[in-house]
């Protein structure tokens, strides 16, 4: 048995830095005892722990979890590692690992090497299986604790053990008198091991667990847990199946794509793609690897949805599953008197810092606001009343979705933070304390559906879901594409979170994100079976349809390495051709395929051409299209004779797929086959006739001409016959030599042989009515040579299709802009160009007007012509070379009034805040006297007065929060500011101060100052009606701190402290806030702080 090395693939857990004693405290994440042993509740659980009811957790050879033990004889004689037999967990072989270890860096000899090897005979790269463990030594005599060390890792092949270098010293382990080592000279050693589901290796889901999972594109976890909670709500499932989409675009159809996944899920056995789903919402592959908030994406799909319901059989689906309704109401304390309102609900939105579970974070959702002193309710005739604020439930609906708020707003940091607190949710969940009226007959009595976990902050992280299917208390958990069945401990208090103690997996930030409970009344509605029986069969005989051409595409891609591509071109497919050659090869879809063995013969194509077309093999012939030195594609003979004793592949020389010309004999020849061709003594010439006056060429058919004894001029009664053209018509003849070269043929008294660039099958005479006044057949290739199709869009338009332009790949500047300007009817100085991303197809660079180069240099086209390219513009308001001196600034308008509006203004790129505010005065034709400033907008909080003299090159958004900057006329009473006053920012807030929105403003205060005055100009400021605004609730909030104040209060604070050093006077230190209900709040609002692309739905 040989040692393993001593290096640092045997080191304690990642997070420890990699230093084999950070593993000999006792501070590392610890994995209850008792949770090891066959899914038990430990003892000191708290009491929602032990509700969770135990169960058997031998799942046999893919079981989650096991404990085994070795014992090592005659250890004290060990020189070598050891390992155990292997026990399977997962379906993967663990063995305990154990060795000497000599310690270099100590004065101690040696010390015992303790590992968790996993699935370490498998030589594949591909697989990766994370991993919980305890470590134990099981004492030898009474009295001696066991010592247990915990470790946590995600095994691989290059990581296949892990555990601790220096477990313990080897003078202790073999020391009698510590209790590890028997008389005999024996020691113990258990592991207890728990590990997720492998991936990478073939792991069954269906077979295992009946279920089936989702490939993720890259960080598409959060959309795979969500579209399986979706599918698992069954009536929903049914209600997707039932929407008409057999005429939608299979690319385009949001529809179409939920009803393909759902339908894979239901009947694939291998894990689901959800790329089509993914291009469906109008994403680009960047998109799948950008990850989002699983909270927003439900709002986003399900509003989606929700429309493309209405008007169907199906509609209002969403809303009887999902709607709930309260009422949010004002009741008098000391009157008959309340003033109501009923709201629907789709989610409810439950805090978890400053919580423990559901419920109390419930009952502070309902807790009401009290409305007194200044803050007095005005109930109408009763006046001015003390009063609660508040809601209270009217209907909870069929299924539940509770968004657990973990990611909150940090003051000290001015960025989102996730909230890792553990946070318990009940299996079955009591609302009815909750509702207005209580229903006797149908008690709002709910069961778990699913736990949508999150593992990771608020940069990103991983989403898994944990399912109760049927509802019958059978958990499963779905990693993407890896499906394992799990205990219901695992799928409760592994979602639990918190940390240290708190913590049932070794991970800090896993926890719960969303909640999905179904109503127990509700429960076989929601979850009625769902078979084929209730697919229409129509979406079903489409979705088999794509699933069979699926497969006969990847079986063909399968078998490609075996076949030869034969691509038969006509005759008929030179016809309209209108540039050199005979044939576009891009358009080579549009001819006859054929797919043969690489291994047939040449004899093999022909009967099997002969087949095809009907005609005996005498009565067409094989032209081989080859590639002549100067670039041009000509047909060349294949002879029969040069193909005997060869296999097809050799005859093709290795290309594939081939191209080949079918000459067949004439339709209304009187011949029974196709006249013979003499390759020693004959030419095969095609024929091409170009029309100046319309600038076209016409297909006239091909020749074979003897090389010696027929003169051009014997040929031009031919050519003129195959034009169509009166007798003795003057023409001009010309060899087609290459696509930019026409040769002109002057002494039509030589032989053709004579007159030719090089005597080859191929060639190819292109003649043409004489016309002076038009460009020759000559000229006109060289302008076809030159021309390229040119796409352009609209930069600011992303759904713009756009409009094809034939340009010269050889113009200026000057002359694409005037022939896009001329499509677009405007002046091409008031347009502006940009070139195209060659990763995302999307704007890039700008094309300055001053370029100097040519058209071909912003294309990238060099050599022979290319296919269509893409340019993006811009229609101007100013001229462009006026417009590229300028910077384009977005940024917010906010009038007096406190209403924005959304500008873009264009100051010198050279200017400061100063020259951007010039540009705003000239925009809204602001009068001189009236002063202007610059603010820089955070979370809806004013952070920052621009300097006029800042460069605006450095106001640019930075950190976590996306800043915004916003213009505003300077009030009247602001132009002025004393040594004794500041300027504060006034911001809306509901309940948390994390949770801002509405405009802000500054207001002037001064030491001193009584706080019914800030009142006073904050309301007049704001214009907001005296019955409104008593029911705001003013605080001063310093540093994180919330401090409510009333009207006979003064500052609580000394302005000195908070006061900058800058000219501003804008106090950074603090701001006023008004709580109060946000009544604009949108339905599908996400709560990730964090900078990221929102989630959109284009189609």
């Amino acid at each position: 048995m040989s040692v393993p090395q001593i290096e640092e693939t045997y080191k304690p857990m990642e997070h420890q830095g990699g230093n084999p004693d950070a593993m000999e405290t006792e501070d590392s994440p610890a994995i209850n005892d008792a949770s090891m042993v066959n899914g038990d509740a430990s003892e000191n659980d708290d009491a929602k722990s032990d509700e969770i009811a135990e169960e058997d957790d031998e799942f046999g050879f893919y079981r989650s979890q096991a404990t085994f033990s070795f014992t090592v004889d005659n250890i004290n004689k060990l020189v070598e590692s050891t390992t155990s037999p292997p026990t399977y967990v997962r379906g993967l072989p663990w063995r305990i690992l154990v060795m000497p270890r000599t310690i270099h860096d100590r004065s101690a000899g040696k010390s015992l090497g303790y590992f968790l090897q996993c699935n370490a005979e498998n030589e594949s790269t591909l697989w990766s299986c994370h991993g919980s463990a305890a470590l134990r030594i099981l004492p030898a005599k009474d009295g001696v604790e066991m010592l247990d060390k915990k470790i946590e890792h995600m095994f691989y092949c290059k990581e296949n053990d892990w555990g601790f270098s220096t477990f313990l010293p080897w003078a202790d382990l073999v020391n009698p008198e510590k209790g590890y080592i028997t008389p005999d000279k024996k020691v113990t050693f258990q592991v207890h091991v728990y590990a997720d589901a492998p991936h990478g290796l073939a792991w069954d889901s269906r077979k295992l667990t009946g279920y089936i999972g989702l490939k993720n594109q890259g960080a598409t976890c959060y959309m795979n847990s969500l579209l399986q909670t979706l599918f698992f709500t069954n009536k929903l499932r049914k209600a997707v199946y039932m929407m008409p989409t057999e005429s939608d675009d299979s690319m385009k159809s949001v529809s179409l794509a939920l009803q393909r996944v759902f339908y894979e899920l239901q009947s694939s056995d291998k894990p689901v793609a959800t790329k089509k789903l993914t291009k469906s919402f109008g994403w680009e592959t960047f998109d799948s690897f950008m990850q989002h908030d699983v909270q927003e994406l439900c709002r986003v799909l399900l509003d989606n949805v929700e429309l493309k319901m209405k008007g169907t059989c199906v509609e209002g689906t969403i809303p009887d599953i999902l709607e709930g309704k309260f009422k949010s109401y004002v009741k008098c304390k000391h009157v008959d008197y309340v003033s109501s309102r009923e709201e629907s609900f789709f989610d409810i939105q439950l805090i978890v810092k400053g919580n423990k579970n559901v419920m109390e974070s419930f009952r502070n959702y309902v807790k009401p606001d009290t409305l007194d002193g200044d803050n007095k309710f005005d109930a109408g005739d009763f006046g001015m009343q003390e009063a609660e604020k508040g809601i209270i439930f009217k209907h909870f609906p069929a299924v539940l979705h509770l968004q657990l708020l973990r990611f909150q707003y940090d003051a000290a940091t001015d960025m989102y933070v996730k909230t890792n607190d553990r946070y318990e949710f009940p299996e079955v969940l009591h609302l009815d304390e909750f509702l207005e009226k209580p229903d006797r007959n149908d008690s709002a009595v709910y069961i778990l559906h699913a736990i949508l976990v999150h593992s990771g902050d608020n940069h990103g992280g991983h989403y898994v879901a944990y399912l109760n299917p049927k509802g019958d208390g059978k958990w499963c958990k779905f990693d993407d594409d890896v499906v394992s069945r799990c205990t219901k401990k695992e799928a409760f208090l592994g979602s639990y979170g918190g940390v240290g103690e708190e913590s049932y997996v070794a991970r800090n930030s896993t926890n719960a994100y969303m909640l999905v409970y179904i109503r127990k009344s509700k429960l076989n509605d929601v979850l009625c079976p769902v078979t084929d029986a209730d697919i229409p069969e129509q979406l079903m005989e489409r979705l088999n349809e794509e699933r069979q051409l699926e497969a006969f595409r990847r079986k063909e891609k399968a078998e490609m390495h075996l076949y030869l591509s034969v691509n038969l071109v006509t005759e008929d497919m030179f016809c309209g051709h209108q540039a050199e050659d005979l044939f576009d090869f891009e358009r080579s879809h549009f001819t006859r395929h054929i797919k043969i063995l690489r291994q047939a013969s040449f004899d093999d194509l022909l009967n099997l051409i002969s087949q095809g077309i009907g005609y005996s093999k005498n009565q067409f012939r094989l032209w081989l299209f080859s590639q002549r030195p100067n670039n041009s594609w000509r047909p060349t003979l294949l002879e029969t004779g040069e193909t005997v004793g060869k296999h097809l592949i050799e005859v093709a020389e290795n290309e594939n797929p081939w191209h080949l010309w079918l000459e067949t004999i004439q339709p209304d020849s009187t011949e029974d086959t196709l006249p013979a061709f003499d390759k020693q003594g004959d030419i095969l010439v095609f024929l091409k006739m170009y029309t100046p006056s319309t600038r076209t060429i016409s297909y006239c058919g091909h020749v074979s001409v003897p090389i010696e004894g027929t003169s051009v001029v014997a040929m031009e009664k031919t050519l003129r016959k195959r034009g169509g053209l009166p007798p003795n018509t003057p023409l001009l003849l010309f060899e087609e030599i290459s696509a930019s070269e026409l040769r002109p043929i002057h002494d039509r008294n030589l032989q053709f042989g004579e007159v030719m660039d090089k005597l080859m099958d191929g060639n190819i005479i292109v003649f043409q009515p004489v016309e002076p006044s038009c460009p020759d057949a000559a000229r006109y290739f060289l302008d076809v040579f030159f021309r390229v199709d040119v796409i352009l869009c609209d930069k600011n338009d992303p759904l713009d299709p756009g409009f094809t332009v034939s340009l010269n790949r050889n113009w200026t500047y000057g002359q694409f802009a005037e022939k896009v300007a001329e499509r677009l009817d405007t002046d091409p100085m008031m347009l502006q160009f940009f070139r195209v991303q060659n990763v995302r197809d999307q704007p890039g660079n700008v094309i300055r007007s001053s370029f100097d180069g040519q058209l071909k240099d912003l294309l990238q086209i060099y050599g022979t012509r290319k296919p269509s390219k893409r340019l993006y513009y811009q229609q101007l308001t100013m001229k462009v070379n006026e417009f590229e001196n300028k910077r384009q600034f977005r940024c917010m308008f906010v009038w007096p009034n406190l209403k924005e509006e959304e500008i873009v203004l264009y100051p010198n790129k050279t200017s400061c805040v100063a020259g951007l505010l010039e540009e705003c005065r000239k925009k809204f034709a602001i009068d001189s006297s009236k002063e202007l400033r610059v603010l820089e907008v955070v979370g809806n909080k004013i952070c920052g007065i621009l300097r006029p003299e800042k460069a605006l090159e450095d106001l640019t958004p930075y950190g976590q929060v996306a800043r915004l900057y916003r213009i505003e006329i300077v009030p009247d009473d602001q132009k002025e500011i004393s040594d004794e006053e500041v300027l504060i920012c006034a911001s809306h807030f509901h309940k948390e101060i994390y949770n801002t929105f509405g405009v802000p403003l500054l207001i002037k205060v001064r030491t001193g100052e009584r706080f019914s005055e800030i009142r006073e100009r904050i309301q007049k400021a704001m214009e907001i009606p005296d019955n409104v605004f008593e029911k705001y609730k003013i605080a001063v909030v310093v540093a994180g701190q919330v401090k409510y104040m009333s009207e006979d209060m003064h500052m609580m604070m000394n302005l000195k402290d908070v006061m900058p050093t800058m000219s501003s006077k804008l106090c950074a230190k603090a701001w006023i806030g008004l709580d109060h209900l946000n009544k604009n709040s949108k339905r599908h609002q996400s709560r990730f702080g964090y900078t990221e692309k929102a989630i959109k739905i284009h189609n």
